[in-house]
């Protein structure tokens, strides 16, 4: 197309390369062919992390065990004459202490009403030995085998005056256990346990019937 007369041409200006962002150069990969570097895992490195994680476990079980108080668990009373006061509320006849030896606890009773009542006490001497009373109305060798041994020996006869009973039957097994028995009314009465001859000869002696 020709121009207009007397308009001179307009200059073209010429065009600019588009402008784009510089960008970084790209970080080196792994040569083609390799797989990237992993931590060393080696035998003796595996029981070395078991050994310090033994002896972390070690440490912390001696520390519990320095920071423990070592606490005496002594056994707790029971009022055994309660009982007592209780079951001749309701009519029946129990053998018991009226007192106890100095340093002596007890700390069970076993009472089962019915038609064939049965009673137990259990104590501790003051050194710590074992003994009990058990009325029941039951043979003489059913009790010895439940509380002192199937295979006791009986020794001789003993008198005991100003207890339940005057005369008391005597035995005693290959444990060092001892036991002392009599009849009162229709139940046998056993004294029986760990503490020495001396000291059931002492609870004898000590025993009533009579009205709490």
């Amino acid at each position: 197309m020709s121009e207009a007369p007397g308009t001179d041409p307009q200059p073209q200006e010429p065009q600019r390369p588009e402008q784009r962002p510089e960008q970084q150069p790209a970080a080196p990969g792994p040569p083609a062919g390799t797989r990237p570097a992993r931590y060393p895992r080696t035998a003796n490195g595996l029981i070395g992390s078991l050994l310090v994680t033994v002896l972390v476990i070690l440490a912390f079980v001696a520390l519990r065990s320095l920071n423990r108080d070592d606490l005496e668990v002594k056994p707790e009373p029971v009022d055994y004459l309660a009982t007592v006061a209780d079951a001749q509320a309701g009519g029946y006849t129990l053998v018991y202490p009226e007192s106890l030896p100095d340093g002596w606890i007890a700390d069970s009773i076993d009472f089962v009403p019915g038609d064939r009542p049965a009673w137990g006490i259990g104590m501790l001497t003051d050194d710590g030995h074992f003994v009990g009373i058990r009325q029941e109305d039951a043979p003489v060798d059913e009790l010895l085998h439940t509380y002192i041994d199937k295979d006791a020996s009986e020794g001789g006869s003993v008198d005991v005056p100003g207890t339940v009973a005057q005369t008391w039957r005597t035995y005693s097994d290959a444990g060092g256990d001892h036991g002392f028995a009599a009849q009162v009314g229709p139940d046998t009465v056993l004294v029986y346990g760990s503490a020495s001859v001396a000291d059931q000869r002492e609870l004898l002696e000590l025993l009533s019937t009579a009205k709490r």
